[in-house]
């Protein structure tokens, strides 16, 4: 339905077409005639008039009517002639829409899809790269396997296209013509060698998912390419880098040995990279593994990425670094999946497990960030169990007693899945670490007693299993659950209880027998699994102590023997014939003690993700813990590393001439600066800003490239490039015929800034030459603004050199400072927080004399007039652990809606420590509507900060509700206002006021005599305490002894008169006049109560 609505901009002649009445642009009087049963010849007679119009307007509204039509499920076949004859248009947004509609209908009507081919073949040749490419995209997806040929042409044109858009969409194209004829794999594969080899960032990530779909095994096409892929990887949209990563992640497994060999050190990349030749002969005498620099340069590349915006990026490259890092650097990821669990709770649930897939081998990464996985109640029953299975996999002897008090108050959930899975964590924990064995178990027997009997249950079966670890200790404990077997329902508790009791009956010789007895009574209303046990514990007692329990055996067996069940009745045969010895019972019967008293060994409490390391972390596979389609198994290292000189062969020459093109006079020095790690610290500082930053570019046009023909933008600057290859920056267009002199002499202007701003940036130039890596982090608003990995144009690249060069110490100094992988702290944050307030104030000032909606702009000089404001508490700073908050009224309009109050709230950090991540929390009721401020990313100790909101009350004094939230806790507060404060100034002159006052008697008007006190007798005084009282606009009288206020409620704009008329003594008469009776009763208390008073 929604894409109906997008397509169609007039809902009413929508309404006609699906209601199945005629509609036509001029006139819909004939609508009524055709009722719900009309044929649809009209309609459809209406659209194809509209299609053959002359008027390009008319064509547009009939092909939205017809997709809107299409998203609604609805057949628009028939109208597939009058739709192709528009294939031709020059207008943009109507071909996009034919385009549209031809691959919905495409394979239903193949002959007329035929017959528009040579249109979509025209377009291929098209000066427009958008043309072209949306011509390739619905030719590759009109699947009729008769244009096949006609297809592979023009993947085979468009992948030597000199857009690098045309090119990505061919990419595109190999996928679809591999799943419609699968023979056509050796052709596409040539092609995809061929787009491997294309320098443009923007085909890189396309042509890689043709390579995953088509020959993921063909890494021999990807060795000459590795290393270019490594160095894109950073500029690539955010899909395309997972893919990437995940393609990679493979390859590096089938070519480089394991860095986990025992006895491996890794100081000696250092070595490795250094030009110290007489230190490398040392270490690598010493050390034996040497870690392979293509495998490095995978890793440091990749990193830069934690700081994606895009939660599949920062996983893809969690699982590449789990996958193929040193085990001692694989923690360099762990904050930034920590920090994707402030994400939404689908983000949450798949990073939550792959957490804990990965705290079960290396519980050492997250236990500095065990408050992380503390479970909220906002949380989902899901995530709640993730975060309990990840507590219990990081317990250790240091922090049990923390996460046992956690545990504690987890169990009181009202959340019952959730308070049983914490009975299994207890236990888990319990048989984990001895030291805590008994202090849980005899907490487990506390909850005995709870109320609750699914906790009961569910402690029951723990204990039965922790019985087993040690049961000559616990006979008290058996006992103990042998009384509460009455109470208990729950079938699996009563067939633990049972099964207890025939276990141990040695130990509960006088109680096991009348336990049987109860059982006998109530066998045929038990559930099968207590049947099970029941006929169990008969056999068991039967070899024990058969004097007591002999016809009772009997009995039940005799009940087992009819069940309905056959599982209960081939049990009771089997037991029969196994205790009860006769002429046809064989040799079995003499071992029937020693086989059903026989010494079981402990149940072992394991994770549920114990083997979910065999898959792949990341995949589907891994999150259903089975083989799902498509998977492929992640490749053993090998023992002996393949020759490594095949990523040499074609890789080295080009990138050395490509870069000095962008002006980088120093390259050789850079490269080697590149590989050394004295380097390393500054460059995984420094260069990981680079990341996010020139990430930030290619990935602010990636979402528009996720939907199906939405790259206007970038395709158009693409299509400037594509006429003149030679000035692109990013190199994509280097292969076309355009001479070295050529470009040469068009980067001659731009070497002379370039040159300069090297040394002040301080940080090499990536393998691409796309600019210095370190100085995204200064410009990465104006990268991600130009989106200079999607357009491709040279324009970038000279701004961010220029700002580089006006503020080199600043780019130094952030490089030094702030490591930006501090993703739990944001550190850079404290020096912008207090910002987004400071403007919403000057602009509140500076809008002070604006008019929002009806009200004029002298109300706002009469309440600017008007005295000091009340400020309220809204924190106190004990409540709020060292955050004290409080609020007052600026009685402004709101900016941003007109039924809201404007709510101004100045936050103090009280505390010694900075408060982080302050923000507005959930809301009630939920329906309340708050516009809340921004989040304030850290408040240093002693720092204020004022900040606004929005709070639409409904014209009600009810109190907004609401959590005001740290990075640690919550705490409830509320605003509620005063009535007069849910009004706004109206100005009128005494004519309207009593005009106004006249249409509001009655019931309307609400009236009292008050006694003014001796201060407030004069004119002044009066204005003075209503305007304190109420947010009224005072209104001219011509008599000295009537005093008139004029407003209206904010939410609803009902009008609020109040009128004073003063008696000879200090009397009164008090009048309100408003539709609103309970905001006038509860006006008329505070203005008596402030005239009132001295």
């Amino acid at each position: 339905m929604s894409t109906g609505a997008s397509y169609n901009d007039q809902g009413g002649a929508e309404a006609a077409v699906e209601a199945g009445q005629e509609s036509t642009p001029t006139s819909s009087s004939t609508g009524a005639a055709f009722g719900f049963f009309s044929a649809d010849f009209k309609k459809n007679e209406d659209l194809k008039e509209m299609l053959e119009s002359s008027k390009e307007s008319l064509k547009l509204e009939a092909m939205k009517r017809i997709v809107g039509l299409i998203a609604k499920g609805k057949s628009a076949s028939e109208l597939f002639p009058a739709v192709v004859k528009n294939v031709a248009s020059k207008n943009i947004e109507l071909k996009k829409l034919v385009y549209v509609y031809l691959v919905r209908y495409a394979e239903e009507q193949q002959d007329l899809a035929l017959l528009s081919i040579s249109t979509f073949q025209r377009a291929l040749k098209d000066p427009n790269q958008f043309i072209r490419a949306s011509a390739l995209r619905v030719l590759s997806s009109i699947r009729v396997p008769i244009i096949v040929p006609i297809m592979m042409l023009a993947i085979k044109e468009a992948a030597a296209d000199l857009s690098p858009y045309v090119r990505k969409t061919s990419a595109h194209a190999i996928q679809k013509l591999y799943s419609l004829d699968p023979d056509q794999k050796e052709q596409l594969i040539e092609v995809i060698e061929k787009l491997l080899k294309d320098k443009s960032t923007l085909v890189a990530g396309s042509v890689v998912m043709a390579f995953e779909e088509v020959c993921p095994d063909r890494i021999d096409l990807i060795h000459k390419n590795y290393r270019k892929l490594c160095n894109l990887l950073v500029d690539v949209e955010e899909w395309g880098q997972v893919v990437i990563i995940s393609m990679l992640t493979r390859y590096a497994r089938t070519q480089f040995t394991s860095p986990w060999m025992e006895g491996a050190e890794f100081d000696e990349n250092k070595a490795f990279y250094d030009s110290d030749s007489e230190e490398k002969k040392d270490q690598t005498e010493a050390k034996p593994y040497v870690m392979d620099p293509d495998h490095r340069l995978l890793l440091r590349n990749t990193k830069p990425l934690l700081q994606s915006r895009n939660t599949a990026v920062v996983m893809a490259v969690a699982q590449l670094y789990w996958h193929l890092a040193p085990k001692h650097e694989v923690s360099i990821v762990t904050k930034s999946l920590v920090r994707l669990l402030r994400s939404h709770r689908e983000v949450q649930y798949i990073v939550l497990q792959n957490i804990a897939t990965m705290s079960i081998q290396r519980k050492g990464m997250f236990e500095p960030f065990i408050k992380s996985f503390y479970v909220r109640s906002t949380d989902a029953t899901h995530i709640k169990t993730l975060k309990l299975e990840i507590l219990t996999n990081l317990a250790n002897e240091a922090n049990i007693s923390t996460i046992l008090r956690e545990f504690q108050t987890y169990v009181k959930s009202q959340d019952k899945a959730f308070a049983a899975a914490t009975i299994q964590a207890i236990g888990r924990c319990a048989t984990n670490i001895s030291e805590v064995t008994d202090t849980c178990l005899n907490g487990l027997v506390l909850l005995l007693s709870n109320r609750d009997e699914a906790v009961v249950a569910e402690s029951i079966v723990v204990i039965k299993k922790l019985l087993q670890t040690q049961p000559t200790q616990h006979g008290d404990i058996i006992k103990h659950m042998a009384k509460l077997f009455d109470n208990v329902t729950v079938p699996m508790a009563r067939a633990s209880i049972l099964w207890l009791m025939g276990e141990y009956c040695e130990k509960v010789p006088k109680i096991a027998p009348d336990v049987l007895r109860k059982m006998a009574k109530t066998f045929t209303a038990e559930e099968d699994i207590v049947k099970l046990q029941t006929v169990n514990l008969a056999a068991k007692l039967y070899l024990t102590n058969s004097k007591q329990t002999k016809l009772l055996t009997q009995y039940i067996l005799n009940l087992g023997k009819y069940d309905q069940n056959y599982d209960i009745r081939d049990r009771t045969r089997f037991i029969r014939q196994l205790i009860v010895p006769n002429e046809k019972s064989g040799a079995l019967s003499k071992y029937a003690r020693r086989i059903l008293l026989a010494p079981k060994p402990a149940p072992v409490l394991e994770s549920a993700f114990k083997d979910r390391d065999r898959y792949q972390l990341g995949t589907l596979s891994h999150s259903l813990n089975l083989k799902a389609t498509g998977y492929q198994e992640l490749p053993d290292w090998p023992a002996v590393a393949p020759d490594q000189s095949v990523r040499n062969v074609e890789i080295v020459e080009p990138l050395r001439e490509w870069a000095p093109i962008v002006g980088k006079t120093k390259q050789p020095k850079s490269d080697d600066k590149f590989y050394s790690d004295d380097e390393d610290e500054k460059e995984e500082e420094g260069s990981d800003s680079s990341g996010s930053g020139s990430e930030d570019s290619s990935s602010s046009s990636s979402s528009e490239e996720s939907g199906s023909e939405s790259e206007e933008e970038s395709s158009e600057d693409s299509e400037k490039t594509s006429s003149d290859s030679g000035k692109s920056s990013s190199g994509s267009e280097k292969s076309s015929s355009e001479s070295e002199s050529d470009q040469k002499k068009k980067k001659k202007t731009k070497k002379a800034p370039q040159k300069k701003s090297k040394p002040a940036a301080d940080s090499d130039s990536d393998e691409n030459g796309n600019g210095p890596v370190g100085q995204a982090s200064s410009s990465s608003s104006e990268s991600s603004s130009d989106s200079e990995s999607d357009s491709e144009s040279d324009s970038p690249a000279p701004k961010k050199k220029t700002e580089v060069k006006a503020k080199p110490k600043v780019a130094v100094n952030s490089k030094k400072e702030v490591s930006l992988l501090d993703l739990d702290d944001f550190s850079p944050a404290p020096t912008n927080a207090p910002k987004p307030s400071v403007l919403s104030q000057s602009l509140l000032s500076d809008l002070e004399g604006l008019s929002l909606s009806n009200i004029s702009s002298a109300v706002q000089v009469t309440t600017s007039s008007f005295g000091p404001l009340k400020t309220y508490e809204l924190l106190h700073h004990m409540t709020g652990k060292g955050l004290s908050a409080k609020y007052h009224f600026p009685r402004q309009p709101c900016l941003y809606q007109p039924s809201m109050v404007a709510v101004q709230v100045i936050l103090t950090n009280s505390s010694d420590h900075a408060l982080e991540e302050i923000h507005i929390g959930d809301r009630s009721p939920a329906s309340l509507n708050i516009h809340c401020f921004n989040t304030i990313e850290r408040l240093e100790p002693g720092a204020s900060v004022t900040v606004s909101m929005g709070i639409d009350f409904s014209d009600s004094t009810q109190a907004a509700n609401f959590q005001l939230c740290t990075k640690e806790d919550q705490f409830s507060v509320s605003i509620q206002p005063a009535v007069g404060e849910l009004l706004m100034p109206s100005t009128m002159t005494e004519q309207d006021f009593c005009k106004e006052q006249g249409k509001l008697q009655g019931m309307n008007e609400t009236s009292a005599t008050i006694t003014m006190a001796t201060a407030n007798a004069s004119r002044q005084a009066i204005n003075k305490q209503v305007l304190s009282v109420a947010n009224v606009g005072e209104v001219p009288s011509s008599q000295n002894n009537f005093s008139r206020f004029g407003g209206r409620t904010v939410s609803s704009r009902a009008l609020v008169l109040v009128s004073l008329e003063l008696s000879e003594s200090l009397g009164a008469l008090l009048t309100i006049n408003t539709e609103k009776s309970v905001m006038a009763s509860m006006l008329l208390r505070d203005l008596k109560q402030a005239l009132a008073q001295a």
